[in-house]
C-alpha cells in the first residue's frame, strides 16, 4: 500500500535526524496536568485528547513520532508544534512562526487574521507547513527538525481569501496543492481547487482547477487534506459549518476528478457537535486514526482522536453502529497500538518562571516588542514592563502586550503571585490577571497619585469598542499580592485576591467568558500604561499555577 502519510525509505534517516526533537520533548515529559488528562492509565483514553483550543489540527507520522500543528490566527508565536509517541499524550515542542508576516501589519492586534488552517507534511528529510493568511495568500515554511528552526515563510500564491492549503507529492514527481476559499475575502466559497506547484513546492504554477463544488450538498466545504492511497486521490474536508457540520471524504482515480462523495463521520446520537476537520495518520502497526476538532464555544475548538478503518477503499471514522459507512465520534476508547506504553504527559500549563525562557504555552496578541517581557532569573520571576496603550485603543482588546494561554479544561483554577513596582513619575499603570474574549474581565493593581489600588474591570463587547467599567476595591499598602481565577462549568469565571497567599477574597461578580475571533477565551497577564516617558514601572510575576477548582 502506498500511503503519503509515510515516506518509506526516509524513516530511518528521519528517526536519526529527529533525535534532538525527542530530547526537547523529554524536557516537558514530567509535566502532567492537574485539570485534564486524556490517558486513563488502563489502556484507554477519553476525548478530547487535547481539551484546549487547537483548532483545525493537522498531523504527520515520521517513524514512531507524531507531529501536529494547528491554527493560531493572530497569536504570536504562531503555528504551535506538538509531539506525541502515541496520539494521546502530547507536548508542545516549539512554534514554526516566531513572528507573523508582514511584520509591521501584525505589530498591532489583528483579531481573527493571521494563520488559518495549516497542513504539516514530511518529504525527503524536511518538514513542510503550508498555511494560509486569508488577507495575503498561502505561505510555506520548512524545517529539518520539527522543533525548529523553521525557515522564513515564502508566499506560494498571493491573493485574498485563499485558505486551508494541503500539498501532495504525486507518483510522477509533481507537486500539487488543494485549497478552499473564504467568502469573507474572496467573495466565493464552498469549492475545492487543485493547483500544480513547482518542484520545491514554493510557487503555484497555475490558477487552479475546481475539483469539487459543495454548494448543493456540502455548503461551506473547507479545510481539505490531500492524500493518495491504492491509486485513489482522497480529499478529506469538513462541510456544513464549524459547530454543526460533518466530515466528508472525496475520492477519485484522477487528480482533477470527478470525485465521488461520502460522509464518513457525523454527530449522530452523540453530544459531540460538528466533528470534523483534521488529520488521517497511521501507526507503525498499521492502525488508522483521525485527529479532529469539536467546537466548544468559549473553550475553543478542542481536539479529539477517533479510530478509523478502510472498507472498500472508503474510510470510516469513529463507530459505525448501523454499518452505513458513516461513523460517530467516540468519548472513551482503546489507545492506539504503537508497540509499547509511553508515560502520561500533557502540554505544560503552569509556569514557575524559574528558567531563562518563557514557557511554550504563552502567546502575545501581536508581534511583541523586545521590551515587554524578560525572564528575571535572579528572582525566579517573569518581569513585565508596562507599555503604552495605543492612542486609538478604546480598551485592552487593542493592546498588543497581553500575554495569554488557552483554557486547559472545562473547570480549572489559576493563581499567580506578583509584585508591582510602579514608576513614580507615571499614573495609571496597570498590571494584572485577565480573561480575554469578545468581552473580558481582569483583576489588577493600578497606580495613582496617592498610591496603589486594587481594581476589578469588566469590558462588555470589547471587540465593538465599548469602554471598560472599572471598580476600585481597595487601596493596598503591600504591592505583593496573589490573584486567582476560578473557571467552572460553562466557562463561568470568578476572580479573587489574597494579601497573604492563604485567605482569598472574591472580587467583582460572576463573569461569563466569551469566544474571541475564531478562538476560545484565553487567560493571562498584562502590564499597561497611558503615558509615554523614558521609563516604565513593572511587575514581577513569581509563578502562574493551574490547578483544580477549590
Amino acid at each position: 500500500m502506498k500511503n503519503y502519510l509515510i515516506f518509506g525509505k526516509q524513516i530511518a534517516f528521519a528517526s536519526f535526524l529527529l533525535a534532538g526533537v525527542t530530547l526537547q520533548s523529554q524536557a516537558q515529559s514530567n509535566y502532567v496536568s492537574k485539570v485534564w488528562v486524556a490517558d486513563q492509565g488502563n489502556g484507554t483514553y477519553k476525548n478530547p485528547v487535547l481539551n484546549a483550543d487547537y483548532s483545525d489540527p493537522d498531523a504527520v507520522r515520521v517513524g514512531g513520532d507524531f507531529y501536529l500543528t494547528a491554527s493560531s490566527f493572530e497569536d504570536v508565536p504562531g503555528l504551535p508544534i506538538l509531539h506525541s509517541k502515541d496520539l494521546v499524550n502530547w507536548t508542545i515542542i516549539g512554534h514554526a512562526l516566531k513572528r507573523q508576516v508582514p511584520i509591521e501589519h501584525f505589530s498591532t492586534p489583528r483579531h481573527g487574521q493571521g494563520v488559518w488552517a495549516p497542513a504539516i507534511r514530511f518529504y525527503k528529510g524536511e518538514f513542510y507547513i503550508y498555511y494560509p493568511d486569508p488577507d495575503f495568500g498561502i505561505y510555506v515554511t520548512k524545517a529539518k527538525n520539527a522543533a525548529g528552526p523553521w525557515s522564513d515563510p515564502v508566499l506560494v500564491v498571493g491573493g485574498k481569501g485563499l485558505i486551508d492549503p494541503c500539498p501532495l507529492w504525486d507518483d510522477n514527481g509533481k507537486v500539487y496543492m488543494v485549497h478552499a476559499y473564504a467568502g469573507s475575502r474572496a467573495g466565493i466559497k464552498s469549492i475545492m481547487v487543485v493547483r500544480e506547484l513547482n518542484a520545491d513546492g514554493s510557487k503555484a504554477l497555475d490558477e487552479g482547477v475546481i475539483v469539487y463544488d459543495g454548494h448543493d450538498t456540502d455548503p461551506t466545504i473547507e479545510g481539505p487534506k490531500f492524500y493518495k492511497r491504492n491509486g485513489y486521490y482522497y480529499i478529506f474536508a469538513p462541510a456544513g459549518g464549524v459547530a454543526t457540520g460533518w466530515q466528508l471524504v472525496l475520492r477519485s482515480k484522477n487528480l482533477y476528478g470527478p470525485y465521488e462523495r461520502r460522509v464518513v463521520m457525523h454527530q449522530g446520537s452523540t453530544n459531540i457537535n460538528g466533528p470534523h476537520q483534521g488529520a488521517w495518520v497511521n501507526t507503525p502497526s498499521g492502525e488508522d486514526w483521525f485527529l479532529n476538532f469539536q467546537d466548544k464555544g468559549p473553550y475553543g475548538r478542542v481536539m479529539h482522536l477517533n479510530p478509523m478503518k478502510w472498507i472498500n477503499d472508503w474510510p470510516v471514522i469513529g463507530l459505525d453502529k448501523d454499518g452505513d459507512g458513516t461513523g460517530e465520534p467516540v468519548s472513551l476508547y482503546k489507545k492506539p497500538n504503537v508497540g509499547k506504553t509511553f508515560p502520561v504527559v500533557t502540554p505544560v500549563e503552569s509556569d514557575e518562571f524559574n528558567g531563562t525562557k518563557l514557557g511554550l504555552q504563552w502567546q502575545w496578541m501581536a508581534n511583541p516588542k523586545g521590551t515587554w517581557a524578560f525572564m528575571n532569573s535572579a528572582k525566579g520571576a517573569l518581569r513585565l514592563f508596562t507599555d503604552k496603550m495605543p492612542d486609538s485603543a478604546r480598551n485592552l482588546w487593542s493592546a498588543a502586550n497581553v500575554l495569554l494561554q488557552k483554557f486547559p479544561a472545562d473547570e480549572f483554577m489559576v493563581t499567580t503571585k506578583l509584585k508591582f513596582t510602579p514608576n513614580t513619575n507615571l499614573e495609571n499603570e496597570k498590571v494584572g490577571l485577565a480573561v480575554m474574549g469578545f468581552s473580558y474581565a481582569n483583576l489588577a493593581l493600578k497606580s495613582k497619585k496617592d498610591g496603589i489600588y486594587l481594581v476589578y474591570t469588566v469590558c462588555k463587547d470589547a471587540q465593538g469598542g465599548k469602554p471598560e467599567v472599572e471598580t476600585v476595591i481597595t487601596k493596598v499598602v503591600d504591592p505583593t499580592i496573589h490573584f486567582r481565577l476560578r473557571v467552572t462549568e460553562g466557562a463561568r469565571c470568578k476572580f479573587s485576591y489574597s494579601l497573604d497567599g492563604q485567605s482569598f477574597t472574591d472580587a467583582g461578580g460572576d463573569f461569563q467568558a466569551e469566544v474571541g475571533r475564531w478562538i476560545g477565551a484565553k487567560v493571562g497577564l498584562f502590564a499597561t500604561r497611558q503615558t509615554q516617558i523614558n521609563d516604565s514601572g513593572f511587575a514581577d510575576f513569581d509563578w502562574f499555577r493551574v490547578e483544580p477548582v477549590k
